[in-house]
């Protein structure tokens, strides 16, 4: 078992790192000079999201880069709203490859590290080499298909919920996260979060100011300019889509695909939102064949 206080395993190394102004907690594994591959979180985790990703992907010789999203856990956390847009999110991201000094990178994200991923690869495309998208939607397309889809509103409710100010704190604080605890386990398959799981991501939640920075992503979304024309992705893109997510429905899936020029999209089967997490043998895999593509 990891230690319960850092969570570390062997060959994992953690450091802090101001990154576009604001200290951000990084862990790394692999060789520094090897292929730098970040891996983004999403909500309401934190970087032992990819707990499952990180010794595999390194052994396979990428330098493995894994930061705590702004605002998450022990990080800086801004409370303005506006210190979650998208652009903002997306210069930490380049940030985080400027400071590892890397001219071309490999990005993996989930959920709202996918979402930041495909602002970053699609307002950066020098940058990137090939890109791994899990259950996370190009933020140009989601709220056309929330509108045109009735069902995908509906799942869609909490979002609109977190708008309001200081209450879903209030709410999801209570009793210890036991809602944001009770919506992970309901939208995961059985077991998937090992015993203590949950532990660890409520001591996340609970530093200063993180909570309402989670919500702030959501808050600041609203402020996303609707784009005439969406924004295009030029490199290698694959999106892995847990195929029971109850949170995004499929469509969202294949509309954020046809914004790729060079796009792939796979339903994971038997996989829920948390499918890097339920099937990590055969995520690791997709992930270590589509990046070996581009070498």
């Amino acid at each position: 078992m990891p230690n319960a206080e850092t969570l570390l395993q062997d060959g994992w190394r953690e450091s802090r790192q101001t990154i576009n102004g604001l200290s951000l907690h990084i862990v790394e594994a692999g060789r520094v000079g090897d292929p730098l591959l970040v891996l983004l979180h999403g909500f309401p985790e934190f970087w032992w999201a990819w707990r499952y990703q990180i010794t595999p992907l390194a052994r396979a010789g990428y330098h493995v880069v894994i930061p705590d999203m702004r605002g998450y856990n022990t990080n800086d956390a801004p409370q303005d709203v506006s210190a979650y847009t998208l652009d903002v999110l997306a210069a930490d991201v380049v940030g985080i490859a400027d400071a590892f000094s890397a001219e071309r990178f490999d990005l993996v994200g989930h959920d709202w590290g996918a979402v930041i991923s495909w602002w970053v690869t699609a307002q950066n495309p020098d940058r990137l080499k090939r890109v791994v998208l899990m259950d996370g939607p190009h933020p140009d397309v989601f709220a056309k298909q929330v509108l045109a889809h009735p069902t995908q509103a509906l799942r869609s409710t909490y979002m609109a919920f977190f708008q309001l100010p200081w209450v879903p704190e209030a709410i999801l604080a209570g009793f210890d996260f036991a809602s944001l605890r009770i919506m992970m386990r309901r939208s995961a398959k059985a077991g998937t979060f090992e015993p203590g799981a949950l532990d660890q991501y409520a001591r996340a939640w609970a530093q200063p100011g993180s909570l309402t920075a989670m919500l702030n992503y959501y808050r600041a979304i609203r402020r996303h300019p609707r784009a005439e024309k969406p924004a295009r992705l030029t490199p290698a893109t694959l999106v892995l889509w847990g195929a029971d997510d109850l949170f995004l429905e499929a469509h969202i899936a294949e509309a954020s695909v046809a914004l790729c020029d060079n796009g792939k999209l796979e339903f994971v089967e038997g996989a829920s939102h948390w499918l890097h997490i339920e099937q990590p043998g055969r995520i690791n895999s997709r992930i270590l064949d589509w990046l070996a593509d581009g070498i």
